[in-house]
């Protein structure tokens, strides 16, 4: 029986293209080679499509995080499908570990479906929405669910609409990941340059009032047809940060998960639930990692959704199915199965 191909991409122009390579790096280790042949694709921070051996370097080696580096194996997606080095190559599913922007706002899954290509992960209109935290947080709403109040700004009215804040609160991206360009403002001073850099990200940013609460994350996954959501796990940050940022979840060592996390059973379940329904409001597939906060008081509050967090071995959506009793390479291969044209 012939092995699937499977073309990893990973890398990509966004902010994320690090976090990218990490995961596509850890997918590429931890794929089932008996079941599939792998072609890893990586793309240059400049959009520069390009063919990497096997053993390319794709981990975060003495602190330093990877990058895609351009070379002469040049890989075109066209709408025929794949052309590499001016040849047309046969892939049977993609993989796009890509994160942020091209990865999770539906430009990558517009290539794929225009090439009628089979892809792991959420479509389109699924994508776009989950990566756009405003539409996000409307459809949360609109399935009932608890958010943190908050308000979109731009550059030329941010002072008009943040002129009675009440701190702390955070600013962020309205598209983004990885905390890249997010902020914690404890006072007005700060505001200006937190704002500021947020708007380097996007031209949308979020201002939303700080929850006071713990960081629970639940994982979903498509598997046998069924939405099913893993158990649940706190993230445990470093004092240090004052939250979770791109420092503490990829260089520091800063953060650890506690699975599964110190909350009352009727939570857990309660959590497990609102991270379907989550996904389901969004219209996700494949995967997702819903994010929430839990307050002293019990209260259950949806922060965001990601429709591709990052995959290594040791991120959250994996750990938190190695717990539920997914490992990893099953992983991989459960998203491979569910794979569709949307």
């Amino acid at each position: 029986m012939s092995r699937e191909k499977i073309a990893i991409i990973c890398g990509g122009p966004s902010s994320e293209h690090e976090v990218s390579c990490v995961s596509g790096g850890g997918v590429r280790q931890g794929i089932d080679a008996s079941k599939y042949d792998v072609t890893l694709i990586g793309i240059t921070k400049l959009g520069q499509w390009v063919l990497l051996p096997n053993d390319y370097p794709l981990a975060i080696k003495d602190g330093q995080m990877p990058e895609i580096a351009l070379n002469k194996n040049t890989v075109e997606l066209t709408s025929g499908g794949f052309i590499i080095n001016g040849d047309k190559v046969e892939i049977d599913i993609v993989f796009p570990v890509l994160h942020g922007e091209f990865g999770e706002d539906g430009q990558i899954q517009q290539l794929l479906e225009d090439a009628q290509l089979p892809y792991v992960g959420s479509g389109v209109a699924a994508s776009a929405h989950a990566m756009d935290k405003s539409i996000a947080k409307a459809l949360f709403v609109k399935a009932g669910m608890k958010i943190a109040e908050g308000f979109e700004v731009t550059l030329l009215d941010w002072q008009k609409k943040t002129s009675d804040l009440t701190y702390p609160v955070f600013v962020k991206p309205a598209n983004g990941g990885s905390s890249r360009g997010t902020h914690k403002v404890k006072k007005a001073a700060d505001l200006e340059s937190a704002i500021k850099d947020a708007l380097v990200f996007d031209e949308l940013v979020m201002v939303e009032q700080a929850i006071n609460g713990r960081e629970i994350e639940c994982a979903v996954l498509v598997r046998d047809g069924q939405i099913q959501a893993s158990t649940v796990g706190e993230i445990v940050i470093d004092p240090k940060f004052e939250f979770y940022d791109f420092q503490a979840k990829y260089l520091d060592d800063a953060t650890t998960i506690k699975i599964p996390a110190a909350i009352p059973d009727q939570d857990i379940a309660t959590i497990r639930e609102l991270a379907i329904t989550a996904f389901k409001a969004v219209d996700c597939q494949g995967l997702a990692r819903c994010d929430f906060f839990y307050t002293a008081a019990g209260e259950i509050i949806i922060n965001e959704i990601n429709t591709m967090p990052g995959f290594t071995g040791s991120s959250v959506y994996p750990k938190l199915w190695q717990a539920s009793g997914v490992d990893y390479t099953l992983l991989i291969t459960t998203l491979i199965e569910s794979a569709s044209t949307n």
